[in-house]
């Protein structure tokens, strides 16, 4: 038979999964009587826990959020997550970097020693992506302003500073008024996508350079948003399309080079092997000429499959490539 301790986190487990439990239900996972059931619910209560009662055929419970943080129960494999997300708090730019530092160092301090000896093995350092520069750090204040407004669906006023240094000083700017929809980061940055009033039309802006305004507007109703959610819309933008998720230019190539030399560098192009020096390459950019250049990455012969558009980008980036060399 289990202790008293051990059947009430066992119910506490239980109730953080889902929303209901009936009764006839704990009682038959955790092996005990229904009045079993309901004392210990009264004494998880007493710990600080807001379970509710729910009506119904069975009756039941319901785990609730309350005015105080009780102690927190985690499984082993929460707990890894938990210590790996905290780690990599670093490089998302929302200026939490401290805050995560100590609550790493509350969360280690309370760990079973095996949980210890697990996280103490995992040991790994976070680097941004070829091409990524660091993260631009962001206030937590900021975010959450943003985040509350995108909530509540008020209308957001904010000052927004611009990209050139200096250059808000000679050229004061009205506030920008927006309906905002999403908050998205992406490669150590934070954007608010949002409508805006002004311009009347969809606007992506970095939050690094927002400083919001208060009190908020009036509430909003819901617009759709092109491509159907932020991620996609906000990921179209970044690829400079502004109807699909999808490169403006997509291209095909054959490169004398082994599939497996190629994809590690791949990135969200598709490889397809064709032999043992061979492999069919699609990938896409913004621009034809981009496109072009950025094959040359691989330093191997290529064939251009199609489109046409390629193949004429390669040549004048050539031509472009040969002045440079005489100097031109």
């Amino acid at each position: 038979m289990t202790t008293t301790t051990a059947r009430l986190l066992n119910l506490l487990s239980l109730l953080q999964t889902r929303r209901d439990w009936p009764g006839a239900l704990l009682a038959e996972r955790l092996d005990i009587s229904h009045r079993t059931v309901r004392r210990d619910v009264d004494r998880l209560r007493e710990l600080g826990y807001r379970i509710q009662a729910t009506m119904g055929p069975d009756g039941g419970y319901r785990l609730d959020a309350g005015s105080e943080l009780p102690p927190l129960l985690f499984d082993d494999d929460q707990v890894v997550a938990l210590a790996v997300a905290l780690q990599t708090a670093t490089v998302t730019g929302a200026g939490i970097e401290e805050a995560a530092l100590r609550t790493l160092t509350t969360v280690r301090q309370v760990m079973p020693s095996r949980l210890r000896h697990r996280l103490d093995a995992l040991d790994f350092t976070t680097v941004p992506r070829p091409g990524e520069g660091p993260a631009v750090q962001v206030s937590a204040d900021v975010l959450l302003a943003l985040s509350a407004a995108v909530r509540a669906r008020e209308v957001l006023r904010f000052d927004y500073a611009s990209a050139e240094p200096g250059a808000d000083a000679a050229e004061p700017r009205p506030p920008r008024r927006v309906e905002p929809h999403h908050l998205v980061t992406s490669h150590g940055r934070w954007y608010l996508v949002a409508w805006d009033l002004d311009r009347y039309d969809w606007r992506i802006f970095r939050a690094d350079r927002i400083t919001p305004r208060t009190p908020t507007g009036p509430r909003f109703g819901q617009r759709e948003l092109p491509g159907g959610d932020a991620k996609g819309y906000a990921s179209a933008h970044f690829k400079g399309s502004a109807e699909a998720n999808a490169w403006p230019c997509t291209g095909t190539v054959e490169l004398h080079l082994a599939a497996r030399a190629v994809l590690p560098f791949a990135g969200d192009g598709v490889v397809e092997a064709l032999g043992p020096d061979r492999c069919r390459y699609t990938s896409g950019s913004w621009s034809w000429i981009a496109l072009a250049a950025s094959l040359n990455r691989f330093d191997t012969a290529i064939d251009v499959v199609g489109p046409p558009e390629l193949t004429d980008a390669f040549a004048r980036l050539a031509a472009r490539n040969a002045a440079t060399s005489r100097g031109e």
